[in-house]
């Protein structure tokens, strides 16, 4: 018997989505900084089996969309509502569940297998993991609830047995050798922009777009020309910085990341252009993938 689906992970911003995914993949496929709304595209992590094949979904985190960059992001939440087999709803203890929304309702409708993931419990205590477990039974009544810990490895691997016996019987549906449906410059886009997200503060992260413009790969090195788009011309000079030291220090970080992705060496320009107003722009949301061509 092969067991094969889609697990698709959900939840509200800063609650351990990229990180869980992360850890049930064994690869750095989605980038992690303790900034809010870090992902913004849906990404697929593939593990595979002798007798299973998980297709784990990352999306961004639920948010009321203020331009049509964040209507774009919630469109890839939308979907992993609609074509999953197994729903990882991730909560934390920190947020409890005073967050409520119309996702619950969406979610106990769909008649999706559901695994609610409370992550964190390393901050709290075992009386008010108790407490949390009890109310999210009365909001997700069908819901299974697994309680982690992912910064320390805890029940991770429970997660996993409980996620595999939940997927149903099928053929895989990428080779079995597969880890993603993204491109080597798509994870080189994102490495680069996870730089920008630990290096710069405020609205400099939310503001930045990056485009791979060339990707040469040869034996020993790949060669990499990547642009960095601002919103607004004030934040160009903020992201080079005095004397380019600001973008030189993000550079020399997504280059040694790069490398130690790739496992090879890796030489990066980065350059710095104005694009104005990108994030409510369908021609560039759309170049930019966030809109299907």
């Amino acid at each position: 018997m092969h067991r094969s689906g889609f697990v698709n992970i959900i939840g509200n911003p800063n609650v351990g989505k990229s990180t869980l995914m992360n850890a049930l993949v064994g690869e750095r496929l989605s980038i992690i900084t303790s900034k809010a709304q870090t992902t913004r595209h849906r990404i697929l992590g593939i593990v595979n089996g002798d007798d299973f094949q998980i297709v784990y979904s990352d999306t961004p985190g639920i948010l009321k969309p203020s331009y049509k960059l964040q209507e774009s992001m919630m469109r890839f939440v939308q979907g992993a509502l609609k074509d999953a087999d197994v729903i990882l709803y991730v909560t934390d203890v920190v947020e409890g569940t005073d967050r409520r929304s119309e996702i619950f309702d969406r979610i106990a409708r769909s008649g999706i297998r559901t695994i609610l993931v409370i992550n964190k419990i390393d901050l709290t205590t075992p009386e008010r993991l108790e407490e949390l477990v009890g109310q999210w039974r009365g909001i997700l009544p069908d819901a299974e609830i697994v309680p982690v810990s992912v910064l320390n490895d805890f029940n991770i691997g429970g997660l996993f047995d409980r996620i595999l016996a939940a997927l149903p019987e099928g053929e895989p549906f990428y080779p079995k050798d597969a880890l993603t449906d993204k491109t080597l410059r798509f994870f080189a886009s994102e490495i680069i922009r996870e730089k920008i997200f630990l290096n710069y503060e405020k609205e400099i992260p939310y503001s930045v777009e990056i485009a791979i413009e060339e990707y040469k790969e040869e034996p020993s090195i790949d060669r990499i020309s990547a642009t960095i788009y601002v919103a607004r011309e004030s934040q160009k000079g903020i992201v080079i910085g005095h004397r380019g030291e600001r973008l030189k220090r993000v550079g020399t970080q997504a280059r040694e990341e790069l490398e130690q992705f790739l496992g090879k060496k890796v030489f990066l320009q980065l350059f710095v252009k104005v694009n104005d107003n990108w994030r409510n722009d369908d021609r560039q949301l759309r170049r930019f993938g966030y809109i299907e061509q």
